[in-house]
């Protein structure tokens, strides 16, 4: 008890925690509404909205490059840096695009800030971790950061409903969240940056780490940019619907989050990663054939339902975290591996919407699902070459397969 009352109140866990909630806040008002804000401000059709991804996930892609830029300065620098990037860019999608070139531009902005505060996030996070208790800090930080995402978006379904926020609106206040966690972030006080940090990492004995995030990039891009199209297009489903959705979603991730932390520590990352993919391939499933054998009214609701499923499942991304943080050599290749796991995820990310559009528009929605659905088996058969929590020759008989 005396070393709790020792510390101070503005800690890094604290402000950084404070910062977490707030990018909660800014996702719940900028998620909801981005599609429908494409959809109905710009009247963009399933092939462009596929191809938009490409400069949107380009930074990501380039992340790796973009984030050594950055390691002259501390992480938590660097992540402050990254939040008032976000804020300039929502500011300016809100009130200075007024046109899709002017998109594309506050667009890109937007990812090189999000995608390099990913990898920062998760290395901060994991620094200021106890041993062996890394899995429950990163799930209480999600859940901290999910109880911002249910107010953000308990925010825009009032505002859209009975407040006629617009667009602007929604995305001004998004700016405003992210440039407060920007303050907050650079009130932690920076850890000295070891000058003999590796600029980019590409180790032999990280290859299934790699191969987990490539698989991941295809998955994510197919539902973060045809689920919602889906409800969009064929249910012609609003901001608001979006918005209540993601509320559901963030209640029960509120719960789950911490759950999943736990699991991670205890089961360990093969099996947790193992039952994701069940759940997503029989996901993807519901998606391609829930029209074909219901009622539109019935088939709204399953589509619905798996909609919040698959936000529930998002979080289960932690797992690759902490499996990294389990085999890598030491806490230097930390960062770097991530920022070169998520630009590979992102170089797969950029590419497969651009078909699933081309797919969309040839032979419909369902086979756009239907082909998620075989990447679903694809990452079970990868998850099972995770090594367990007591097994030490797994990753090394895999890296040596490759």
């Amino acid at each position: 008890m005396s070393s709790l009352k020792q510390r101070p109140i503005l800690s890094p866990l604290f402000l950084f925690a404070a910062a977490s909630c707030l990018f909660g806040l800014y996702s719940g008002l900028y998620e909801p509404s981005f599609n429908n804000y494409l959809a109905q401000v710009h009247n963009i059709d399933e092939v462009a909205r596929g191809a938009l991804e490409f400069p949107r996930e380009l930074p990501g892609f380039l992340c790796a490059f973009i984030f050594s830029l950055f390691m002259f300065l501390a992480d938590t620098r660097i992540a402050a840096l990254m939040a008032l990037l976000l804020a300039l860019s929502l500011w300016g999608q809100g009130f200075l695009a007024p046109n899709m070139i002017m998109v594309v531009l506050w667009m890109l902005t937007w990812s090189t800030g999000a995608h390099v505060y990913m990898v920062v996030k998760s290395s901060i996070a994991l620094r200021l971790a106890d041993k062996g208790r890394e899995g429950k800090l990163m799930g209480d930080l999600g859940a901290l950061e999910a109880l911002g995402l249910l107010l953000g978006m308990t925010l825009v379904y009032f505002g859209v409903s009975y407040g006629n926020f617009s667009f602007p609106v929604i995305f001004g206040l998004a700016g405003a969240f992210t440039f407060i966690a920007a303050l907050l972030l650079y009130l932690i006080k920076p850890e000295p940056v070891s000058k003999a940090k590796p600029k980019l990492i590409f180790k032999r004995q990280y290859g299934l780490f790699y191969l987990i995030n490539m698989i991941f990039g295809a998955r994510k891009q197919v539902f973060l940019t045809f689920a919602p199209w889906v409800l969009i297009k064929i249910f012609h489903c609003g901001v608001e619907t979006f918005a209540m959705l993601g509320i559901i979603a963030t209640i029960i991730g509120l719960v789950f989050r911490p759950l999943l932390g736990r699991a991670i520590d205890v089961w360990g990352e093969r099996k947790v990663l193992s039952i994701d993919a069940l759940l997503v391939t029989s996901l993807c499933l519901f998606y391609a054939f829930a029209q074909q054998l219901f009622a539109d009214s019935i088939a709204l609701i399953i589509i619905m339902s798996c909609f919040v499923a698959d936000q529930v499942l998002f979080a289960i991304t932690i797992a690759r975290v902490t499996y990294l943080n389990r085999i890598v050599n030491s806490t230097d290749d930390l960062a770097p591996s991530i920022s070169m796991g998520i630009t590979l995820d992102h170089g797969v990310s950029m590419t497969v919407p651009f078909l699933g559009g081309l797919l969309w528009a040839s032979l419909g929605y369902q086979a756009v699902f239907i082909a998620a659905g075989l990447l679903g088996l694809l990452s079970l058969v990868v998850a099972r070459f995770i090594p367990s929590l007591d097994s030490h020759g797994g990753q090394d008989s895999f890296s040596s397969s490759v």
